[in-house]
């Protein structure tokens, strides 16, 4: 009897050091979904990775019953006649060319659906130039099935803005990636998402976070906002009543529906030890591993005060995913834009949770770690100094006079799309720019990281605002086939002749 008593413990035990699963019958499928810009002959194509102007077409015309999309903006179809747009004065044959038609042919089987009567929500930011939310009012105009909202977080956090980029299709199809419903998102900026088809068990959560955001849509900020002393950040912000940044005893109870419940912690939001995880078995083509495991996967969601259930930061998904690489393996980053700061925050607040997991990895692992960031027309000038110091940590580590010595390493590299520097619209008071493609065009947009185990795939760029006052959503999963496929899009472009290193300190040219 004692021998089965200590058996039974044993197990308790060990099931406590376990992740934290949903189980699931789906028969999920998924790939990875890619954009690449025209006139990049020197780039290769990934096999078994989807366009993303197909994936957003198959998530409208297969939809029967919903279809919800979250989307920064809108400009699906070009507008090449309006001066204030950076299409104005191209051609025909120049969109054509760019690719223009891809982002119609999105726009009209949207219109389809909403002619079949699918019940269909569209959720957007606001306020940016020129007119972005133009179609989506358009869709939504004489048809009560369609149904368009605009979310200003700026209301709820002082900055901010609805940022992450979602499409779910009758509770079961969806995807989450970094591109815009822009035609220009399709062919003409280089874009990484995950198309995940069959997979409810994901949808139902997804739609879970949707339904928090169409909510605060809906909600009087000023009823439901507190000015909070921030003890994280040492910064005076706006943040939703609820918010685990205000003392509890001055917190209100939180109006959406399903919201985290975390422990008193001061201050701010702590990491979750066994933040929760998905057991499906995510069905890939061509299937190559021999191992028929099930390798968990999991979602992230930002800013914090919209968590719910068990699901962790947007945040801690970056953070943890950078350090599950293994003893002398190699992380891979991808970004648009890199900050260990705020951008739009006053005062700024300085962050460093990412680069401190950079350099914890290269001393303590001694890891590898490969960093592409985008350099491109609207390249943030404070940038180039934080990548500089983040490479110092070569310096300390090659220098550590400890008995371990470090071998690890950061390498840096910028992206440059071929015409980059020459973007806007084509005439600009009536005089000809020289400009050989539309505005905020030829750019590396992608938003992940990937160890030699997990993959992680987001919205979000690696600036503190985007975590902590914008909305994002992630995917992240330890398949090794998304792993090594996520690898290999990597790889194409850090080998591609469209990157140059960034250079140390002391160490320009």
């Amino acid at each position: 009897m004692r021998r089965v008593l200590l058996y039974a413990f044993v197990l308790v035990l060990a099931s406590l050091s376990l992740p934290r699963f949903v189980d699931s019958s789906d028969r999920c499928k998924a790939w990875l979904v890619q954009s690449n810009p025209t006139d990049m002959p020197e780039l290769p194509l990934i096999p078994g990775v989807l366009s993303t102007g197909d994936v957003f077409q198959w998530l409208a015309n297969n939809s029967t019953r919903s279809l919800d999309i979250i989307a920064q903006y809108w400009q699906l179809l070009a507008s090449p006649k309006d001066p204030r747009s950076g299409d104005f004065g191209y051609s025909d044959s120049d969109l054509q060319q760019f690719g223009a038609h891809l982002g119609s042919l999105v726009y009209k089987s949207i219109d389809s659906a909403a002619n079949r009567n699918v019940s269909i929500r569209l959720l957007s930011h606001s306020g940016v130039y020129p007119e972005y939310t133009k179609e989506p009012s358009d869709l939504a105009n004489g048809r009560p099935n369609v149904k368009n909202v605009t979310l200003l977080l700026s209301k709820w956090y002082g900055s901010g803005i609805v940022h992450a980029k979602v499409w779910i299709s009758d509770d079961r199809d969806v995807y989450i990636g970094s591109a815009n419903n822009d035609w220009k998102s399709l062919t003409q900026v280089k874009e990484v998402g995950i198309y995940l088809s069959g997979c409810s068990q994901i949808a139902r959560k997804i739609k879970t976070y949707f339904d928090n955001l169409w909510r605060l849509a809906s909600l009087d900020s000023s009823v439901h906002t507190r000015n909070a002393s921030d003890q994280q950040w040492l910064i005076n912000r706006t943040v939703p009543c609820w918010s685990r940044f205000i003392p509890s005893k001055a917190r209100c109870k939180s109006p959406l529906p399903s919201y985290i419940e975390t422990p008193n912690v001061s201050p701010g939001y702590p990491p979750l030890s066994d933040p929760e995880m998905f057991n499906i078995d995510i069905g890939t083509l061509p299937r190559n591993r021999s191992c028929q495991e099930t390798q968990p996967s999991y979602l992230s969601f930002a800013p914090p005060e919209l968590l719910f259930g068990k699901h962790q930061s947007d945040e801690q998904g970056w953070i943890d995913t950078i350090k599950s690489v293994v003893e002398g393996g190699t992380v891979r980053i991808n970004t648009m834009d890199w900050l260990g700061q705020s951008q739009y925050t006053n005062p700024t607040v300085y962050w460093s949770s990412l680069s401190s997991a950079v350099s914890q990895v290269v001393f303590a692992k001694n890891a590898k770690v490969k960093i592409l960031v985008a350099y491109w027309g609207h390249f943030i000038p404070a940038t180039d100094g934080y990548l500089r110091s983040l490479l110092y940590s070569n310096v300390l580590c090659s220098s550590s006079s400890v008995q371990s010595k470090c071998f690890g390493q950061v390498e840096i590299r910028y992206y440059m799309v071929p015409g980059f520097n020459k973007t806007g619209p084509a005439v600009r008071n009536g005089t000809k720019t020289g400009n050989l493609y539309p505005g905020y065009t030829r750019v590396n947009h992608g938003k992940y990281v990937v160890s030699d185990v997990r993959a992680h795939i987001g919205t979000s760029n690696l600036v503190w605002d985007y975590f902590y006052a914008t909305s994002g959503v992630s995917f992240g999963t330890y398949n090794i086939e998304f792993v090594l496929k996520l690898q290999e899009i990597f790889d194409a472009d850090w080998n591609s002749p469209y990157v140059v290193p960034v250079q140390e300190f002391g160490q320009d040219v």
